[in-house]
């Protein structure tokens, strides 16, 4: 089975989920909060800490587009505007990778053009994420994939053809580890656009790869399903609080609701198990509250067992009820007390 090692943590389905805490701009541009984020995410148990790295120009150009999807969050906002009050100041990056380190958690980032490649390989982050919306960016992948690194890509606004041609591009360029995550890129997602049959697919149509989550609904039920159809990592944008703004803190987990993910993500995980059958040593004191074939009335010597004087009831000490319909109609052996468990040697 597969395992991939990122920084000190194995990541594979014989392993527990990986969670990633994707800050974003929920630091609302304070470096104090920033760090705030940071501890809080490695105080609910979250694996990994995740930034973006890019500025507004290396994302757009002013006047490129203003948003005017009324279903958007950041309707009338021009995207010039909105990824300057979004971005991560890379002067910030060392400051809050470091702060992740001494706090136990992995720390890296999306990088979303080649400049932001070559300054995260500077702070030799462990691994890459591509998002959603980079997926398609092959000179981006040919970059990324060159540093040798793990690397996990969200699949979101994306079809299958797309998927291939880029996981192709990564494994041409010398990726080796990679990990695919179903992701529906609408902010946020609702439980009926997830589609989450989609992981075993995914992952039957990758074989060399794993498969996991990046989440945009509210709450923890859609990763937990996610769990149980095989994604080995989530990953979920988190906030200190909704209520104190920021571009993605509308569709952000809260630490309390980070720590539940963590704690149910194992148990989740723990549920899965193996394939098994039979009686588990756990089970074992539990069989006596199975049902047997017992004496009901008190029953002679060489008097036929019937319906009437025997039953089938608990506890399990008896004859098995398979058995039932075989004992009816023979001949007691000796005299029975109703409440005797019936056995062979009495027939």
């Amino acid at each position: 089975m597969k395992t991939i090692k990122i920084g000190n943590c194995l990541i594979g389905q014989d392993q527990k989920p990986f969670i990633i805490a994707e800050m974003s701009g929920n630091h609302n541009q304070s470096i104090e909060r920033a760090l705030a984020i940071v501890e809080a995410a490695a105080a609910a148990g979250a694996d990994a800490i995740k930034l973006q790295t890019y500025t507004a120009d290396t994302m757009t150009v002013k006047g490129a587009l203003t948003i005017t999807d009324k279903n958007s969050l950041w309707e009338g906002q021009e995207l010039y505007q909105l990824y300057q009050k979004a971005y991560t100041p890379w002067e910030w990056h060392q400051t809050i990778f470091d702060r992740a380190r001494q706090l136990g958690m992995i720390a890296f980032s999306s990088p979303f053009d080649a400049s932001a490649v070559d300054f995260l390989e500077t702070l030799d982050v462990p691994a890459y994420k591509i998002a959603s919306f980079e997926n398609t960016d092959h000179p981006l992948l040919k970059k990324v994939a060159k540093t040798g690194k793990p690397v996990i890509m969200s699949t979101g606004v994306a079809n299958l053809a797309d998927i291939d041609e880029a996981v192709r591009v990564l494994r041409e360029n010398g990726c080796k580890e990679l990990i695919l995550l179903k992701c529906t890129s609408t902010y946020p997602a609702t439980p009926d656009t997830c589609n989450l049959r989609t992981i075993p697919h995914l992952a039957n149509m990758f074989e060399d790869t794993l498969v996991g989550l990046s989440d945009h609904t509210m709450g923890i039920s859609i990763p937990l399903v996610a769990i149980s159809l095989g994604a080995c990592v989530i990953e979920k944008h988190f906030t200190l609080k909704r209520s104190d703004g920021g571009v993605d803190s509308a569709f952000s987990l809260e630490p309390q609701e980070l720590k539940s993910l963590v704690i149910e993500s194992e148990r989740a995980f723990q549920a899965l198990g193996k394939v098994k059958y039979g009686i588990q040593k756990i089970e074992t004191n539990s069989r006596k509250f199975k049902r047997s074939v017992y004496v009901v009335k008190d029953v002679m010597p060489g008097e036929i067992l019937t319906e009437e004087n025997l039953r089938v009831i608990r506890p399990g000490n008896g004859l098995e009820p398979k058995y039932f319909e075989t004992i009816v109609g023979k001949k007691a052996s000796t005299h029975l007390k109703a409440g005797t468990p019936m056995t062979w040697q009495l027939v």
